[in-house]
């Protein structure tokens, strides 16, 4: 996830300062021609680029999500925080305003699945991200919704995204929360195990004698006996 931060401390949302118990995230997209970043985000960081009409959302305006995912102006995707996490947004027209984080996805044309396909890993990255900071599971009922499941919930205003959109390149809000919960649990890989070094102490042997004989012979016969149980390695030493 390509994440970066630009308060918007010149819009109604943070200069109210309320906040939230954070329950889910609702994902939403822009529904206009223009992935473009800075045509939401402002002023311009060196990385966004210029808006000409300066009409991006960094202003007094009842309207503001807590993200923006698109282009930069070099064509990169990237996710901009615009608002803390935990701040009330004006989002989704009704009760979910109090409850969830919410981010826009920058619109295309919808029919260009590289542009798609990127942006939606950017989006089901961000949503792992907020998962884990706010201990939140993705496929429990609820915690991740479109805007469209909001409005079906009755907790938000009569908008289709990001169901009008997603289908097209073969997904879903379903295959979303799936692809969540996957990356979630991926997590990091495990490290394999320190190996233990080789000893440094010298080797210790340690013997044991089977008889101690005046007579020779009688000491050879033991030697003799003992060899061919299998201690091929035994042996006499005379003292």
């Amino acid at each position: 996830m390509n994440l970066k931060t630009l308060i918007f401390k010149n819009n109604d949302c943070f200069k109210a300062g309320k906040t939230i118990n954070v329950k889910g995230v609702m994902v939403h997209s822009t529904g206009a021609n223009n992935p473009n970043l800075k045509r939401y985000v402002g002023p311009d960081d060196g990385l966004l680029g210029v808006n000409q009409n300066n009409n991006h959302w960094n202003r007094p305006n009842e309207l503001c999500v807590h993200a923006f995912i698109g282009k930069l102006a070099d064509g990169s995707i990237a996710t901009y925080q615009i608002l803390p996490w935990n701040y009330r947004a004006w989002h989704g027209g009704g009760d979910v305003n109090n409850t969830h984080i919410s981010f826009e996805i920058c619109e295309d044309s919808k029919t260009d699945k590289a542009y798609f396909d990127a942006v939606y890993k950017e989006a089901v990255e961000l949503c792992a991200h907020l998962c884990k900071e706010f201990n939140l599971n993705p496929t429990t009922d609820g915690v991740i919704i479109g805007h469209f499941e909001g409005h079906r919930r009755g907790i938000a205003s009569n908008h289709a995204d990001p169901g009008h959109w997603f289908p097209r390149h073969g997904k879903s809000m379903d295959t979303f929360r799936a692809d969540v919960k996957r990356l979630l649990g991926e997590g990091e890989a495990p490290k394999p195990p320190t190996p233990t070094p080789p000893s440094t102490e010298p080797k210790k042997l340690y013997r044991v004698q089977v008889g101690a004989f005046s007579v020779k012979a009688n000491a050879d016969a033991m030697l003799a006996r003992v060899r061919a149980a299998g201690f091929t390695d035994a042996f006499i030493k005379t003292e």
